[in-house]
């Protein structure tokens, strides 16, 4: 795979590959170890499941199927007006004068954006399991911070 030379055209968007896939799959699986386990109930054991009992599972298979759609639409977007930043459910707009520095500290599992002295914002689109994906990742949006600094 050839580097990227300087910074991408905008507006680009950034988004973990292995936390999409892991998300997709565990979902699948979710679903589909409930339902296996459903059907292999004999009908004594499914007459005998009340409604809360239904419910219940159902609740848990719809929460963990919200977070992992959580993780899977983490995203990092650099437009010509600033940085969009969606961590999970939340999304923050960021003028570029509002960006700092773009550190990626040995070991994390995401970068993170340096917006003051203390304020650090996870970039939760960029996972350090993705490998070489994640750095061309940070050269990138290193690259389109630089060029933006005011």
């Amino acid at each position: 795979m050839a580097e990227p030379q300087g910074a991408p055209a905008l507006p680009r968007t950034w988004r973990p590959f292995g936390p999409r896939m892991a998300a997709a799959v565990f979902g699948v699986f979710l679903v589909g170890a409930f339902a296996w386990l459903w059907v292999g109930f004999d009908q004594e054991t499914k007459d005998s499941v009340g409604f809360l009992q239904k419910a219940t599972v159902i609740g848990i298979i719809l929460f963990g199927l919200v977070l992992m759609n959580g993780l899977a639409r983490s995203r990092v977007t650099a437009r010509a007006e600033g940085l969009t930043v969606v961590n999970g459910y939340r999304k923050r707009e960021l003028a570029w004068s509002e960006v700092g520095a773009v550190r990626f500290p040995q070991g994390a599992p995401w970068p993170h954006l340096l917006q003051g002295e203390d304020e650090k914002l996870s970039l939760m689109g960029i996972h350090s399991s993705d490998g070489q994906r994640a750095a061309i990742a940070i050269r990138e949006l290193r690259a389109v911070v630089a060029e933006h600094k005011v």
